[in-house]
This record gives C-alpha cells, structure tokens and sequence, in this order.
C-alpha cells in the first residue's frame, strides 16, 4: 500500500530556473544511479550523494591481495529488461552475458545411492513445452512428484501476483494445496525461490513467488536464461555506472553522508550533509528502508513507522581458493547439502592458477553470524563430497562475507508496507528494491524503483517523459 495522497506542506520555488532544475539523489546503489541517470537524461541537473567511498550498494567489489572479490555471487535472468537496460546504459552488457539457453545442473549427494547429477533446462519450444522435456526428466523427483509440479505450474500460471490475497498467503502453503510435496518443494520450487526472493517457500509471500515463477518461467521460452558478471561487479556498478553519470552530466559524490532532508523556508528542499546544504525541488530517497525512514520529513508518509516493519533477510557467501581446478563448470546447484549454489569465479577475480569458488548462501539466518573456523569445518568437506577433485586439493584461502541486511524479507503480508515511490511531500520520492515495484529484492528491481521514481519526479515537473522500457511504466 503506498502514501499517495496530497498534502500540500510547502509550495515548489518561485524561481524554477534557479532551483526547480536540481534534483538530488541520495543512494549510489542501483536504484539511485538509475534516478540519477534518467533525470539528467531528461535535462535536470543532478547531484548523486552516497555515503560509501564507492557506488553499487550491496552489489560491489573489494581488494584482498591480488584479487578482485565480488562481496556475494549476483545473478540475473533474460526477464529482467530493466537490469539489462542498465547494463547498456554503462555499455557493460557485454561483460555480463545470458546462456544461450537456461541449463542448470543439479547435484543431489543426499541419495543412499550415491550422488547424482539432473539438470533443469529448456528447448526453444513455447511455453510451457519449454521445460516439459527437462522436467519428464528430471531424476531429483518421483514420476508423480514430476507430474504434480507440471499441474501446480499451470495453477500457477493462472494467479494474478498483485491480488492482495496472495500476498498474505505463504507459498509453502499454496504450494501444499496443489499437492506438492516436501521433496518437490526442496528439490525445485525452493531450489529456484532460495535464490532469487532469499527466502524458503515457507517464509515467502505467495504473491512474490507467483510473480517470479511466472515472469521467469511461464512467459517466455527464454526467460529464465541466466546471466552473470564475467569482471568484478565494481566494474560494472561503480567504475562504468561512474562514467555514464558524469558523462550524463551528474555530479558524484561518494562519503558523502546526508545528515537530515529538511523543507526549505522559500519552497523546495535543503540536504545537509557534513560541510555542504544543498537546495533542491526534486529529491529521491534511494537507501535502505530504515536509512530513509530517519531521512524522511515529517508527514512525508502517513504511516512512516511501516517502513521498520518491512524486515530484512541476510546472505552468507563463503569464499574458497584452491590450489588446482576442482570444478569443471562455471556453475552448479546442491541437493541433499548444506551448499546452495557454487559459481566459478577464478577469471573474473583475476587469478592465475588454482581455482576460485564462491558459495552463494540465501535465506542464512541460522549462520549469518556463524565463526568462520565453524563454516570451515562445515563446508569444506560438504565441497569435497560434491567434488571429488577437491580432496586432493590444498586450500590456499578460505573467507566468508556477510551481508546482515541483503534483502528485504519476502514474508507474507510485505506486500501492504512497501510503499510507491511519490510522496505526501511534493518533490519527494522513494526508490530501493523494497518499494512497491511487484519483484523481490533482486537488481531488477532497484533499477525498476530508480525508474518509477525518476518517473513520478519528472512527471510532476511537468517534463514529457518516456518509459525506457517497451512495456507499460
């Protein structure tokens, strides 16, 4: 539910060519770099704050040693125009290419009959016969099990995702009543829902879940194609995100901390931050919920305390280098373990020889905080009983990175707290993966919110303004 009614708490500048083009966008994270992007595409001048010494949010790179580390392993899928937008927007597209076709293989330890490998994949045939051949297939489910999920896909395919009800619903729930059972849902649906709402079925709005499962698997045969970053995400969200600003005009300005957003006593806005005030019409939030919930004004939003209860999911991602190739795949999927996804990632971190992997941990509550001698004595033998190669292996270094607070929660009911990008304040707007954009907390959507946001500002300034996407804004 948004905050979208009037309340006229000041007038906008009576000199708009002094003021009314300056627009100031708080967050150098995706969402903010998009806002900041598409209103100086659309001739604002625009000043981009962001506390951190680099852009990208929780999307980023760092040093350790010799190596470029991505903080966690990200993904996105062919559906996702908006991310896609943006990559061509920095000219990075090509540094994160799509599979020719979605192949993922999964590997199931958990079987008293030894490991087996299955892989989930589509043909070019349409929806839903795209998958009918993998999923006949399939050897992580019965023949039962396997024709079960092709009628609960079809169910599916039929909810509407925005339907309030669904989004007070639990997946595992739904997912019950159409006669899943716990196998199916560990072996598919939540090896696919872990990973991109960061939460089990159980603990995942049915509302959110319709909306990834049908957007990314029973819209287009290609939809569900997977695509990753072949450099360090920190070229991409930083380093060229930086470049398309300032060559869009935008001034950057990274440790930066925006102190307070106060209404300005001739109109507009003023944003202090440590030795600077700067005067705005337009200025976007495009932080963290609870970061913009003690920026917001007051009587910015009729219910601002919503914010704090849209609670927030961590991912762990433990990190291993090892002295030879173990890995024969630039990705793979566990079953029967405690390891979610493991990617290759020895090339893009700049490493000579041996191999480096990043284990990829969604929905980590329960180790988030775990020691790193704990998660070493747990998942380097988990990583040699899925690879065997591993075992002859010396492990040259092993680290973990936690992000406490990656995503919003996609609890049941979170659908109602998020609220819309305009306002009850004119020239105030929200923007941030856990707005109320229909996705879960993915690059998708940050850079959608970024969109909307920009949109309603440059709306309310009168300016024409197209959609960057094909589809209805």
């Amino acid at each position: 539910m948004s905050d979208n009614t009037t309340d006229v708490r000041h007038e906008p500048p009576a000199d708009d060519a002094a003021s009314g083009r300056h627009a100031v966008v708080i967050g150098g994270g995706l969402a903010g770099i998009t806002s900041a992007l598409q209103l100086a595409d659309a001739g604002l001048r625009v000043t981009l704050l962001e506390s951190r010494p680099r852009l990208g949010g929780l999307a980023f790179s760092f040093q350790r040693g010799d190596l470029t580390i991505d903080n966690g392993q990200h993904v996105y899928l062919r559906c996702c125009t908006a991310y896609r937008w943006f990559l061509d927007r920095v000219e990075g597209a090509h540094l994160a290419p799509l599979q020719d076709r979605l192949d993922v293989p999964v590997l199931d330890v958990g079987r008293a009959s030894g490991p087996r490998l299955g892989r989930l994949r589509r043909t070019a045939l349409p929806v839903p016969l795209h998958l009918a051949a993998s999923l006949a297939t399939y050897p992580h489910l019965s023949l039962a099990e396997r024709a079960s999920v092709g009628r609960a896909a079809l169910a599916l395919g039929r909810l509407d995702p925005a339907d309030p009800e669904l989004d007070g619903i639990d997946f595992a729930t739904w997912l019950g009543r159409h006669g899943q059972t716990p196998r199916a849902i560990e072996a598919l649906w939540d090896l696919v829902g872990v990973a991109t709402l960061n939460a089990t079925a159980a603990n995942a709005s049915t509302g959110l879940a319709a909306m990834v499962f049908k957007t990314g698997l029973l819209s287009d045969p290609g939809a569900a194609d997977i695509g990753w970053a072949q450099v360090p995400l920190g070229d991409l969200h930083d380093t060229l995100a930086r470049k398309a600003l300032e060559s869009a005009g935008v001034r950057v300005e990274t440790g930066a901390r925006v102190r307070e957003v106060k209404a300005a006593r001739d109109g507009g806005w003023r944003v202090e931050i440590d030795g600077e005030g700067l005067d705005a019409h337009t200025v976007v939030l495009a932080v963290a919920q609870r970061e913009a919930h003690a920026l917001l004004p007051e009587g910015a939003l009729a219910n601002p305390d919503r914010l704090l209860d849209i609670a927030t999911a961590p991912i762990l991602n433990i990190h291993v280098r090892y002295d030879r190739k173990v890995l024969r795949r630039p990705f793979f999927t566990a079953l029967g373990s405690p390891v979610q996804w493991v990617f290759d990632r020895t090339e893009a971190a700049g490493l000579k020889e041996g191999q480096y992997l990043a284990i990829s941990q969604s929905a980590a509550q329960e180790e988030i905080d775990a020691p790193v001698a704990e998660l070493r004595a747990r998942y380097l033998p988990e990583m040699e009983r899925l690879l065997p190669p591993a075992r002859q292996a010396r492990v040259d270094d092993f680290f973990v990175t936690r992000e406490r607070t990656a995503t919003f929660a996609p609890t049941p009911g979170v659908g109602r707290l998020r609220p819309g990008a305009p306002t009850r304040a004119p020239g105030l707007y929200l923007a941030g993966a856990w707005t109320a954009t229909g996705w879960p907390a993915t690059m998708e959507g940050a850079v959608r919110s970024g969109f909307t946001a920009a949109g309603a500002a440059l709306h309310d300034l009168g300016r024409p303004h197209e959609h960057p996407l094909k589809e209805a804004a």
